[in-house]
């Protein structure tokens, strides 16, 4: 990628990403918080097009998604344990622990399936497989898209600066992701919410929360027990462990949406990316790479962000090529930022595009 590197005009020397800190404050007091964003003026018609949802699209992808994993989840006991385990499971790992990423990300926005119940029967079994709490992450969610990487505002910024490393590594095998949920998780079942979660997820939600970590808390020690009882650990490969040996995928592609680039400005052009991924990616990340056009329409289903994507593609920065030049471009830009917080990667925006001050 031919981006540079560049200081922001605004520096902020220290952030504090806590949603009830100095700088969540900062951003409401100044506008940054739920701010007008610049979007693409496209002709109401054709968004209204794009915003068609079909259940049989989804259906069909959905089928293949959990008939998959259900085979594969069969195979695996068939060969357990053998040489043949580490093909079966390396497949099964990144359904259950990545495609269970987008999933939960696409029926959370209720644009996957036309028929809201089958959103909502997608999103609970997502959320289970990827540990996040459908009340919780709902609301999170919502937050991010509201605030997209506002410091103090977006609970979901998943590099913040400057950058951990160790961080950064541990978490394509769910080092860090997979104990914070479980503590997470823990605190629920107690009844009780972290003051952050406070701030995002209205109180009439808080039991449907409680209420949902100690269902899993069951399933969990059931599995625990059982792998004791076997004295194998057969089951925790097939329910908890995947989050960890599967998550590789969904973190590969998922840093890449918002990694080294800009944070406190509203214009999605310069703080999210949009790469060109090969079909079996595309599939497991369900179009997510188009995440500039996700951003700037979330209301769009993931069918068809390509087509989005082609209407507004002569307003966009240029499509990074592929997973190996975004992770040229991005970890220089973390090395940098771990000595200098303030670099960010600067988007080339045409000539042609407007401004988001124009925009705003």
């Amino acid at each position: 990628m031919s981006d540079q590197i560049r200081r922001p005009s605004t520096i902020t020397p220290v952030r504090d990403y806590s949603m009830t800190g100095p700088d969540g404050q900062h951003a409401v007091a100044t506008g940054l918080s739920n701010a007008r964003w610049y979007t693409t003026p496209l002709p109401r018609a054709e968004i209204k097009a794009l915003m068609k949802r079909s259940d049989r699209r989804a259906l069909v992808d959905t089928a293949i998604y959990l008939g998959l994993m259900l085979g594969l989840g069969v195979v695996a006991v068939i060969v357990w344990v053998s040489w043949w385990s580490i093909p079966v499971f390396f497949a099964y790992g990144v359904l259950y622990g990545s495609a269970g990423d987008s999933r939960w990300h696409e029926c959370g926005h209720g644009t996957a399936f036309r028929t809201p119940w089958l959103n909502s029967v997608v999103y609970q079994i997502a959320c289970f497989t990827m540990m996040r709490d459908p009340t919780v992450w709902r609301w999170s969610h919502a937050r991010h898209h509201t605030d997209t990487i506002i410091v103090g505002r977006d609970p979901e910024i998943a590099i913040q600066r400057p950058p951990s490393m160790p961080r950064f590594w541990l978490n394509f095998i769910g080092f860090y992701d997979v104990p914070l949920s479980l503590r997470q998780m823990a605190l629920h079942a107690t009844g009780r919410l972290s003051a952050d979660e406070q701030t995002w997820i209205p109180a009439s939600d808080w039991k449907s929360t409680v209420r949902c970590a100690r269902v899993w808390t069951v399933i969990y020690v059931a599995m625990i027990a059982l792998c004791v009882v076997t004295t194998s650990a057969l089951p925790a490969m097939l329910i908890g462990l995947p989050r960890m040996y599967g998550a590789w995928h969904h973190v590969l592609t998922g840093m890449l949406q918002h990694g080294g680039l800009a944070d406190n400005v509203t214009d999605h052009r310069r703080n999210t990316r949009t790469i060109r991924l090969n079909p079996v990616s595309g599939f497991i990340y369900w179009n997510m790479q188009y995440h500039v056009e996700h951003h700037m329409f979330p209301m769009v289903p993931y069918h068809a962000l390509p087509s989005l994507h082609r209407a507004i593609a002569d307003d966009l920065p240029p499509v990074c090529p592929g997973l190996v030049a975004g992770y040229r471009e991005l970890l220089p830009a973390l090395r940098r930022q771990r000595t200098d917080p303030e670099f960010v990667i600067d988007r080339p925006i045409t000539s042609s595009s407007r401004t988001t001050e124009e925009a705003t």
